[in-house]
């Protein structure tokens, strides 16, 4: 794998960090600032709000700059609002901080996983997104509690500071070893890019990647609560709750990009979204069992997170033979409907959620699955030549 598409993972990991740690450092910012956790709650949401509106419209108005110097223009930005989130000495100030790193994050996403497919053959595609992805899901295992960890033990401004600097070497890596990258020649303009939300071959693997994070984020953004109610654990468990969720989601980064590359899309989101259904629905019976609930978490983590190397390297594949001058803004949008499907998920999730039985954000979850397969079956695979059908694919398995 070029070393190029590492550096892309590297870059990866310092934007993980710095969209995750904030869940731990909110009843800091929280007192720093006078206001109540779920106002701080807003550096969330609005990031996530910020991913999903903002990647299109910005992905489709520098379609037409050469794409090297847009990633690094964009890690350079993505280090300034880090170094200013960090010296920052008022909410709202930190919030429209927050708000611009968040495009900055999904561009690059977008932007990022195209590059990484152009670096390699079209069969190993599927694992060069899932190497860049991979620095996302290491973020969520190390970066996060670690920077939790420091942001408790010294100041909530110091995560920014290492974050930034971790910013800078991502940049240094990129400029030295990014090859010359053209821009998407004849991208027409904005109105035309957006165009791809009318697109029958794009929209339903949008909304299969929405669906499949929502299914997940139903349950997820709401695990502290279950792990420390139904399963009884204190604090650390949860930490290590958490971490063996990321490590499972680490291992599913990687095995979705090589199940997509060796049995194409259809087949590895059918077995994706089984399994993910399976594995939630496997928590109503292990959360009141430490042991067995640490296990599911890792396989329900697994299926999860290798959802999104499957979809991102899909709509690349597609996009390049359906709307081949715009691919860059096709990828773009996948990242938004990821964060779409994080956002609704935690909505859904929570409207389901009740003091006295925190299992009833399962239900949601497993159905949101269950729908995500439905939306895979009615896909017109045979249509797109990128996209192997689950026949073929097993067909190779007998092979």
């Amino acid at each position: 794998m070029p070393v190029a598409v590492v550096s892309l993972a590297i870059a990866a990991f310092a934007i993980g960090t710095t969209e995750f740690v904030i869940v731990g450092l909110l009843p800091d910012i929280a007192k720093a600032f006078g206001i109540s956790v779920s106002t701080a709650g807003l550096l969330v949401s609005f990031y996530a709000l910020a991913i999903t509106v903002g990647t299109p419209l910005i992905s489709a108005v520098t379609a037409r700059l050469p794409r090297r110097a847009l990633l690094l223009a964009l890690m350079v930005l993505f280090t300034l609002c880090n170094l200013a989130a960090g010296l920052s000495g008022a909410f709202p100030a930190l919030l429209a901080i927050r708000i611009i790193m968040a495009v900055a994050h999904g561009v690059f996403f977008g932007l990022g996983t195209t590059v990484a497919m152009s670096l390699v053959p079209t069969e190993k595609s599927g694992r060069a997104v899932a190497i860049m992805v991979s620095g996302l899901t290491v973020a969520m295992v190390t970066g996060v509690p670690g920077g939790t960890w420091v942001g408790e033990l010294v100041s909530r401004r110091l995560p920014f500071f290492v974050v930034a600097a971790m910013g800078a070497l991502a940049t240094a890596g990129l400029w030295r070893l990014l090859p010359s990258l053209p821009s998407q020649r004849g991208a027409g303009d904005i109105l035309s890019q957006l165009s791809l939300l009318k697109s029958n071959a794009l929209m339903p693997l949008y909304l299969m990647a929405a669906v499949g994070m929502a299914a997940t984020f139903a349950v997820f953004t709401y695990l502290s609560p279950l792990l420390t109610r139904i399963t009884g654990l204190n604090s650390e468990g949860v930490t290590l709750g958490l971490m063996t969720f990321g490590l499972g989601s680490v291992v599913g980064t990687i095995g979705g990009g090589r199940l997509s590359d060796r049995y194409g899309p259809q087949f590895s989101m059918n077995i994706a979204l089984a399994g993910l259904a399976m594995s939630m629905a496997a928590v109503l019976v292990s959360a009141h069992q430490p042991v067995l609930i640490m296990a599911n978490l890792f396989v329900w983590g697994a299926f999860a997170f290798a959802i999104p190397p499957i979809m991102q390297a899909t709509v690349v594949l597609i996009a390049q033979r359906v709307a081949p001058r715009v691919v860059g803004t096709a990828a773009g949008l996948n990242v938004a409907a990821f964060n779409l499907g994080i956002a609704g998920g935690s909505f859904l999730g929570g409207r389901a959620l009740t003091s006295e039985n925190v299992l009833a954000t399962v239900y949601v979850g497993v159905a949101l699955s269950v729908i995500g397969l439905v939306v895979v079956a009615m896909y017109r695979w045979s249509d797109h030549p990128a996209a192997v059908t689950s026949r073929d694919a097993l067909k190779k398995l007998r092979t």
